[in-house]
């Protein structure tokens, strides 16, 4: 796999979520919104903007990471709809939404994007959050 030493984060990626794990490829992060269980992908890979621009090799990596957080999210949240989307319009920095979806929202069923203000996770929440999900995500092998 190429390196990833030279990757770095969009500050808005950086400044509107937390660091849940890193995968093979991806960084996992969830966003600070605790209306939704929401969650990002972002390959450690530097420059890229589309799915297209990863590697053959990459794009396989982050369809199985993709397909684990999806599986995660529906054990996990157990919701009506998983939402998953490669945007990029405000951050062009590839990073691809999983958005648990459910159908007493405030968002149901529109996008999320522009619905509510979002409502940041207390910090003793996220913490306690952040260690329940590390412990119950896949494990990869190293």
């Amino acid at each position: 796999m190429p390196e990833t030493q030279h990757f770095e984060l969009a500050a808005p990626l950086q400044q509107d979520s937390y660091f849940v794990a890193d995968w093979p490829l991806c960084q996992l992060r969830v966003i600070n919104d605790q209306q939704y269980p929401w969650f990002l992908l972002i390959p450690r890979r530097p420059g890229l903007k589309e799915l297209i621009d990863l590697t053959p090799a990459d794009y396989l990596q982050y369809h199985q990471e993709s397909w684990q957080l999806a599986a995660w999210l529906r054990q996990c949240f157990r919701p009506d709809k998983l939402n998953i989307a490669a945007l990029g319009n405000m951050v062009p920095q590839l990073h691809i939404h999983h958005i648990a979806r459910f159908k007493h929202d405030k968002a149901w069923p529109a996008p999320v994007w522009g619905v509510a203000k979002m409502q940041p996770y207390q910090p003793a929440a996220i913490q306690q959050y952040l260690g329940q999900w590390r412990q119950s995500l896949p494990a990869w092998p190293s």
